[in-house]
């Protein structure tokens, strides 16, 4: 497989490792369902002039796949970074990280349930390799610190959207959908604006203002438009379960980022879980052997040797 096909799911990781970081800035200055609903709808103004005459032309197609399409827009759009916005405020952002990095081995399970796909030797022990590196990583060399985390209701909200995201990826790998990746991101956005309406005129309006107007820009274009369509693309390329696989980089993509803005210093675990998360994604892409091979393959016996 080509280098250039692994592309878009890193640049959509590294983009989401800085949208962790904002997850956590919003928490005061502007409230979740405000947040989630202006993002989107400032990713709709973008798009709208762009892509609105190709819509057009695709109107038909729009029409008949719009049940689908909220149904993504609901998962992916709504669902995985509204509930982030919310988990953010009773959580930190080591569970949240852990609860993403959750989503490889959420859609190598849910593949193997709704695309009946079975999943390969590499998804399982890259998984695996990759969990520990997370492990390492958050536990700042000591995964067994992990478990003395408190549980707060962020962590089951973090669950929750983690499981969305994953089941978005599924769901838009076996769903076959006619109409350009531009038009295909464009119905998707406006399902979501419409399903986020109601709760951001329930809940608190928080105005935009010089505290908080810079969030909304990199959620709205950086890390809602390029994100989504970078990992659509990887989806149909190289398949939800591997694409999934590389969102075990986000830890090691936030110390980086860190590293350079914040100046904070690279340690040892740093390294190790680091080298344990790129050995994980490297088996993953690598190792693409089904697990078990079916043994149900019929046998051609109308051609026998008298």
């Amino acid at each position: 497989m080509p280098l250039l096909h692994f592309l878009p799911p890193l640049g959509a990781v590294l983009i989401w490792s800085g949208n962790m970081t904002i997850n956590q800035l919003t928490v005061g200055a502007i409230a979740p369902s405000s947040i989630a609903f202006l993002r989107w709808l400032l990713a709709l103004a973008v798009l709208t002039p762009f892509v609105a005459p190709v819509a057009w032309r695709h109107r038909a197609t729009l029409c008949r796949e719009w049940p689908r399409l909220a149904v993504l827009g609901l998962l992916g759009m709504g669902l995985w970074q509204g509930l982030a916005y919310v988990a953010a405020e009773t959580t930190s952002a080591t569970n949240m990280g852990i609860l993403a990095a959750m989503v490889p081995l959420l859609t190598v399970l849910l593949s193997a349930l709704i695309l009946r796909e079975p999943p390969s030797i590499g998804g399982i022990v890259g998984g695996l390799f990759a969990l520990i590196g997370v492990a390492l990583l958050l536990g700042s060399g000591n995964p067994l610190s992990l478990l003395d985390l408190e549980i707060a209701s962020g962590d089951a909200l973090m669950l929750v959207a983690a499981t969305c995201y994953a089941l978005y990826g599924v769901m838009l790998k076996r769903w076959s959908f006619d109409l350009p990746p531009w038009v295909l991101l464009y119905g998707q956005v406006i399902c979501a604006v419409l399903i986020l309406l109601p709760p951001y005129l329930l809940g608190p309006m928080t105005p935009v203002n010089l505290g908080n107007v810079g969030l909304i820009l990199y959620a709205g274009i950086p890390a809602s438009i390029v994100t989504t369509y970078l990992w659509m693309l990887a989806i149909r390329r190289i398949g939800a379960s591997r694409a999934s696989i590389f969102i075990n980089l986000m830890p090691l993509f936030s110390a980086v980022i860190a590293m350079v803005a914040l100046g904070e210093r690279l340690a040892a675990y740093h390294v190790l879980g680091g080298a344990l998360v790129l050995a994980g994604v490297i088996m993953a892409q690598t190792w693409t052997s089904p697990l078990r091979r079916s043994s149900l393959i019929p046998t051609d016996t109308s051609r026998r040797r008298p």
